[in-house]
């Protein structure tokens, strides 16, 4: 899922993500529902004619924000209430709330209102956070319009026992599908793998498993392996605007001198229809520029990057060619 927290997702419009291929696109509760507003986004007869996007989106609750803006919110057994970065209004979202704000957008999956604990943290945090988003889920259930699909979140830190409590209590609620939460918070990747390699296979098969903010090539193929499906993060479009381009050979900074004068792309094995006709030259000129043009075509080029690693990985599963496509992307 392309990350388009503000419903957009930076520097290309719908009709970009929908050449590229991409179905389903990520957005964020807790700032939508601060600009411009669930009630006005309701108006319009929800996000996707609002945003002119014609897939299906999945919207973060706001558990996310419970950890990274900490400073302005108060956590209570009630819910959460922030303090808004735009003005310093109040926003308090529980988790009726959240879906309610959710059911407004007219979003494909609403996910619950959890506690996201950040690392490093104690054990004990890790509990609380945990207890509380299982004290929640039965409350996002109940709060949920007919047909509205609700997504439960397995939180426990780093913590094994924890990780499978946390599988046990939400897999045994109706949940339309189910994600790990609570990694790609900081923790390096050798604490990260053994989560998500213990964690996924707890989740039902018959129903989506989704890793939530976890980007990097090599991490989701490691994902997929233990059985997650759905994913999103910020990477491929954040890296972009910070002049980076994903290539099997790994990431490449194009405003760097070598490509002061290169004809050609930065790897030819990564070259991609919609940004084939611009030299690395060119778009290098551009970030020194600081034309916004830069942004735009390494985001198409990074998204487009993606939009094959998902193709080769779902055609690698079907026909049974997995060891080869971890060969290819051994150095992405």
């Amino acid at each position: 899922m392309p990350v388009g927290t503000q419903a957009t997702v930076k520097t290309i419009g719908s009709e970009d993500l929908e050449g590229l291929g991409f179905s389903l696109i990520l957005s964020n509760t807790y700032h939508l529902s601060l600009r411009p507003g669930g009630e006005l986004i309701e108006r319009f007869g929800g996000l996707h004619r609002f945003m002119a996007w014609e897939g299906a989106i999945l919207t973060d609750s706001g558990g996310y924000q419970v950890m990274s803006l900490s400073a302005n919110r108060t956590l209570s057994e009630e819910g959460v209430r922030f303090r808004s970065h735009l003005d310093g209004s109040e926003l308090f979202l529980t988790p009726e709330r959240a879906i309610e704000i959710q059911g407004q957008f007219g979003v494909d999956i609403s996910m619950a209102l959890d506690v996201c604990p950040p690392y490093p943290c104690t054990r004990e945090e890790a509990v609380r956070a945990m207890d509380l988003t299982h004290r929640w889920a039965p409350r996002n259930l109940a709060a949920a319009k007919p047909g509205q699909a609700v997504f439960g979140i397995v939180q426990g830190g780093v913590h094994p026992d924890l990780r499978a409590e946390s599988a046990a209590t939400m897999t045994a609620l109706p949940f339309a599908g189910f994600a790990v939460g609570g990694v790609s918070v900081g923790e390096p990747t050798e604490m990260q793998y053994p989560v998500v390699q213990q964690t996924a296979p707890l989740l039902p098969v018959e129903k989506a498993r989704y890793l939530m903010g976890v980007g990097h090539p090599r991490d989701i193929l490691h994902a997929v392996s233990c059985g997650i499906d759905l994913f999103d993060c910020v990477l491929p479009t954040r890296m972009a605007r910070h002049h980076c381009l994903y290539t099997l050979q790994g990431r490449v900074n194009v405003s760097a001198a070598r490509w002061a004068d290169h004809e050609g792309p930065v790897d030819s094995q990564s070259v991609f229809s919609v940004v084939e006709r611009y030299s690395a030259a060119y778009l290098r000129h551009l970030f020194k520029a600081s034309e916004p043009l830069g942004a735009r075509l390494a985001t198409l080029h990074n998204l487009a990057f993606y939009a094959r690693l998902m193709e080769e990985i779902r055609e690698a599963i079907a026909a049974g060619t997995w060891p080869a496509l971890i060969e290819r992307y051994r150095h992405a």
